[in-house]
């Protein structure tokens, strides 16, 4: 007698699905955007320091806000299920 063997056929897709990874990118792509936010402008003279361009609101509350909001994004994406098509 033969015995029957079912086979399972599973999907070995990837860790995550084609939309967290499109998430992922975004994300990176939003803190990429708030580090050159944050990134510093050249000075006319190196002795002279000029407090105005080094604590402008740019720097010190849109750049960090930015980034803060890129890696929540990426969070997102990493906690994000998938949709059923069912």
């Amino acid at each position: 007698m033969a015995k029957e063997v079912k086979q399972v056929s599973e999907e070995s897709g990837g860790l995550f699905h084609k939309d967290n990874y499109v998430l992922v990118i975004i994300g990176v792509v939003i803190i990429i955007i708030g580090f050159l936010l944050m990134m510093g402008g050249e000075s006319p003279d190196p002795n002279h320091f000029s407090m105005d361009d080094v604590y402008s609101a740019r720097r010190i509350t849109w750049a960090p806000l930015t980034i803060l909001i890129g890696l929540g994004i990426e969070a997102y994406a990493i906690m994000r299920k998938p949709k059923n098509k069912a």
